[in-house]
């Protein structure tokens, strides 16, 4: 039986973790994600779990923490942003080349500099090919679904992959938003007892994690690291399906928002994704034929269900939160319109950078885009392929 509640995006994440009880906890406090360890200390002071919470002196000591313990055979995780990420960038490659999959609950944040606090997707994004599961919530409500989720998906016998719960910063991870809630016993059930095959406190099975790898070895480990990457699709789907049944919320690799008929489609990932879809739909009232692809699984990226879904669409305008400082545009841009050229489309394509350090997003500028990606199909002609949008004159 589902509960209503009113929750803040990191509440969601912390009352998620509160209910799948974790074994250890390791965090350092940054902006904006502080609250989720800081919710989550109060539940481990009030007796509400038993997890080991580690208060530790960095981010860089957060991951490794997470990793030492997951290494051990504990289901672990941590939460940062930002400059945070930035600070474990080395301990990523770490815990995905060493297959252990623990979880991060990250909230999207600038990396600096300037120095910024808002939300933009620029460190995730560069963290985006570190072998790690990337998967971001729209809402409040998605953010919590995606957490409970996350250890069904990275701990598959299949996959053996940490995972990143992104969520955008302040916007939906200090919003306060009605949510549903399942049961403790619920999430639970569902999540399961963490079982590992193999770990460093397992005396019949003796081993070594993280060896120096030879030239003779290195290639075929991170063989075998793509290897566990090439499941997640489905594991993704398949638990999915299932935590459809639990909840009634219908997930996949994303959600595509009135594109059964679409001749033009905007691409993005995050919150304002909530934004475009009041767009498309003052402009459905029109009868203009527009619609949302928005992806909710990164990484892997799922290139040739997204090709699909756009078969039919005359323009594409693909939203980057990020920029890639590549003169093509960001890193989001490059992957679908990589995903195009391999199924042979032949939509016009463009690629907008928007919303760095937390600029607004606003129903009229998604309303332009569309206007704009009619100009395109208009005239036969992308124009300038990389574009920014909402820049003060």
């Amino acid at each position: 039986m589902a509960r209503r509640d009113r929750l803040s995006g990191n509440e969601a994440v912390a009352e998620a973790l509160r209910q799948i009880n974790p074994d250890v906890f390791p965090a350092f406090p940054i902006t904006p994600s502080t609250e989720i360890p800081q919710y989550f200390a109060s539940f481990v002071a009030n007796g509400k779990v038993d997890t080991e919470f580690i208060p530790v002196e960095s981010e860089h000591s957060s991951m490794s923490a997470a990793i030492g313990a997951s290494a051990a055979g504990a289901r672990a995780l941590t939460a940062t942003s930002s400059c945070g990420l930035a600070f474990m960038w080395e301990e990523l490659y770490i815990a995905a080349s060493n297959r252990l999959p623990l979880a991060l609950a990250l909230v999207n944040r600038a990396l600096s500099g300037p120095i910024n606090i808002n939300c933009d997707h620029s460190d995730s994004m560069g963290a985006r090919d570190s072998g790690w599961i990337q998967m971001y919530a729209e809402n409040n409500q998605e953010a919590y679904d995606n957490m409970v989720q996350a250890f069904r998906i990275s701990e598959h016998k299949d996959v053996k992959l940490p995972i990143m719960i992104c969520q955008d910063g302040f916007i939906t991870s200090h919003a306060v938003e009605n949510i549903e809630l399942l049961e403790d016993e619920e999430v639970r059930s569902f999540v399961g007892e963490y079982e590992p095959e193999n770990y460093l406190l397992n005396p019949d099975c003796p081993m070594a994690v993280g060896p120096y790898s030879v030239t003779d070895y290195y290639m075929e480990a991170k063989r075998n690291q793509a290897e566990g990457m090439r499941h997640v699709e489905q594991v993704v789907l398949d638990v999915a399906e299932e935590f459809a049944q639990l909840s009634g919320r219908k997930y996949g690799l994303f959600e595509a928002y009135r594109l059964e008929d679409a001749e033009r489609a905007v691409v993005m990932i995050g919150s304002a994704a909530g934004t475009t879809k009041d767009a498309i739909d003052r402009l459905r009232e029109k009868g203009e034929k527009v619609g949302l692809l928005k992806i909710r699984l990164y990484r892997p990226f799922p290139a040739d269900a997204i090709a699909e879904a756009l078969k039919n669409v005359k323009a594409v305008a693909v939203m980057d939160r990020a920029e890639g400082y590549s003169n093509h545009g960001g890193p989001l841009g490059a992957d679908v319109m990589a995903a195009l050229f391999r199924a042979r489309s032949a939509a016009l394509a463009a690629n907008i950078i928007y919303g760095l350090g937390g600029r607004d997003v606003r129903v009229e500028d998604m309303e332009q885009v569309f206007e704009d990606l009619q100009t395109m199909i208009d005239q036969n002609d992308a124009g300038e392929t990389y574009r920014y949008m909402g820049l003060r004159e």
